[in-house]
């Protein structure tokens, strides 16, 4: 090509209108205003729970792969659980088993635990946002007088801020007699003597914005702002009805129920850990013997689970607020040498409650030993987008980790159909 053709082509390309580029997708914008973020920690095992299949003996001369319980109709035609979530099954129009979730992580707790909280895979040189934090950090808390992001759990890394910083990171509690703490007055500081306190550290230099003074300061005014009683009476279960406390069960169910009243306070995100005192020995981990008493944490689940779906609903917040369960991955359908299970990131159950979506039950279809994806298959960020738009956040948006630009979501794409 000579000088004069390659000025006329590369004319001709500048003069090429702007709609030929690619336009973006529009992506659907739910009108969910909470999330409750409900996590079983060590994999749940979708087989014998969400997706069950042919049941089959785990131990002895004639065990071979399969479920180990029976499977039960729901409100849902052709969609199944597990005998052992009878309260759920009946729930199903507001309930979707995304059976479909996959990933390609090594099917480590930890990694898993990450991927399926921060949408990506570890990086030597970024520390992503947990989605929490991201939710935390666009929609903010509804009420200043209480957190955008609580977690009822331990905390650790992969349900962190990340390069958000500290202004999108949680508050977190383990007891839910006592709520968070550090944020409970001594009796002798009172509304008049706190205010007093809070005045004396104004008079300090506020650091320059975006420095890690200024961070802390901001951290520490957030900290003030919720110490007394106005916002630790959200932890009081004692003002609930009997009745309503029992419906929702033992531990897990209080902690749950926390979490609706944190709904109803103005709370954002919260992440509500399952089983945290190991009440069959092992939690969803269920390698061996583990998988003995696996039963009664999915009937405490499902104990929990349908008591909080059945109060939000009576209170009108349903609609308003996405429950998610989630875990870092799934279960095999072969036993191991004594009955119990391995780990599968290859195909998995993560479950969507409320939020105003379009539910069916189930989403996305396995084979019959819930091995291997048949049809519509999850990724990890299409999980996660589909959270962010039921919650009103645009998947594609940029975050900035300094001066370099971060989607959201590893390019997910929400479930459409949920959206319908």
């Amino acid at each position: 090509m000579n000088r004069r053709n390659f000025l006329s082509a590369s004319a001709a390309l500048a003069a090429m209108p702007a709609f030929a580029k690619a336009a973006p997708s529009k992506m659907p914008k739910g009108q969910a205003e909470h999330c409750i973020f409900v996590w079983l920690g060590g994999g749940m095992g979708h087989l014998d729970t969400f997706d069950p299949k042919a049941k089959a003996p785990n131990k002895g001369p004639n065990k071979k792969p399969g479920s180990l319980y029976d499977s039960i109709p729901t409100a849902t035609p052709g969609v199944k659980f597990c005998e052992h979530l009878p309260r759920m099954a009946k729930l199903t129009d507001h309930i979707t088993a995304v059976r479909t979730v996959n990933h390609k992580v090594i099917d480590e707790h930890a990694f898993a635990t990450n991927i399926v909280h921060t949408g990506r895979m570890i990086s030597g040189n970024v520390t992503y946002p947990s989605i929490g934090s991201i939710v935390a950090h666009e929609r903010r808390a509804v009420d200043p007088a209480v957190p955008a992001y609580m977690l009822i759990g331990y905390p650790n890394v992969s349900r962190g801020p990340g390069f958000l910083g500290s202004k999108a990171g949680f508050v977190y509690l383990v007891d839910t007699n006592t709520g968070p703490a550090g944020f409970t007055r001594p009796s002798h500081v009172d509304d008049k003597r706190a205010a007093e306190r809070q005045k004396l550290l104004e008079v300090t230099a506020p650091g320059s914005s975006g420095s890690p003074l200024a961070e802390y300061e901001e951290t520490q005014a957030a900290a003030l702002r919720l110490a007394g009683p106005k916002f630790m009476r959200h932890f009081d279960l004692k003002s609930e009805p009997a009745s309503l406390r029992e419906s929702y069960g033992g531990e897990f169910g209080q902690r749950c129920l926390v979490a609706r009243k944190l709904v109803q306070a103005g709370v954002r995100f919260i992440e509500v850990s399952h089983n945290l005192n190991f009440l069959n020995g092992t939690g969803w981990d269920v390698h061996n013997e583990g998988i003995d008493n696996q039963h009664l944490l999915i009937r405490e689940l499902d104990t929990a689970m349908s008591g909080l779906i059945k109060d939000l609903n009576e209170k009108k917040l349903l609609d308003k607020t996405l429950i998610v369960i989630g875990t870092e991955f799934g279960r095999p359908p072969e036993f191991d040498g004594k009955g119990g299970r391995g780990h599968q990131g290859t195909a998995f159950s993560l479950v969507l409650a409320g939020g105003g979506l379009k539910h069916t039950g189930a989403y996305g279809t396995t084979d019959d030993l819930g091995k291997t994806i048949v049809e519509k298959g999850v990724s990890i960020p299409d999980f996660h987008a589909t959270v962010h738009c039921t919650m009103g956040i645009d998947p594609t948006k940029e975050l900035m980790d300094q001066s370099r630009p971060v989607p959201i979501t590893d390019g997910g794409k929400p479930i459409a159909a949920m959206f319908a």
